[in-house]
């Protein structure tokens, strides 16, 4: 018999993310799947991120999603010039290793990744950013920002963008 895992506590969501909001966590899928992420943005229209079984919300207020909008649109201008890759909004969700899936609010992805130039209509493709975008939002925490910006590198993207719209940094 193999024992099953305990979902982790809101403590230790805590610990790990920060004050990340719990609205943003979903433990009733736990451990959940990729299948679970597919089927929760079919069925009730919200993305979620999948870290080691634990789902996270990605949430985006609307100076954010405008401002990744910009992002995307300047990436798609220069693609259209360039053609290097492909980009994709924040609907693009990835998965970086096994039980990883992680979507930035932008990324551009180097035509290399995709055999024959051709992107495969699977809805998590085995895939990394060559650079991602994170706008950061209200809901966002340093923690949780920080082992993103891992798992993209872990996976081979060369370059993250942390945008901040408070600061208007980069």
């Amino acid at each position: 018999m193999i024992a099953e895992l305990a979902p982790p506590t809101l403590k230790d969501l805590h610990d790990r993310y920060g004050p990340m909001p719990a609205t943003r966590i979903r433990l009733d899928r736990f451990p959940a799947t990729e299948q679970d992420v597919d089927e929760l943005r079919n069925t009730t229209r919200r993305l979620y991120e999948l870290v080691d079984g634990v789902l996270l919300e990605k949430t985006m207020g609307f100076q954010e999603s405008s401002l990744a909008l910009e992002i995307g649109s300047q990436f798609k201008m220069f693609l259209k010039k360039h053609n290097i890759g492909t980009a994709a909004g924040a609907d693009g969700m990835m998965r970086l290793a096994p039980g990883l899936v992680r979507i930035p609010d932008v990324s551009f992805i180097n035509w290399d990744q995709f055999p024959d130039r051709k992107i495969q209509p699977t809805p998590v493709p085995d895939l990394h950013p060559d650079l991602a975008v994170e706008v950061l939002s209200e809901s966002n925490t340093q923690r949780e920002m920080k082992e993103k910006i891992a798992n993209y590198f872990d996976a081979g993207t060369t370059l993250v963008w942390l945008v901040d719209p408070g600061t208007r940094s980069v």
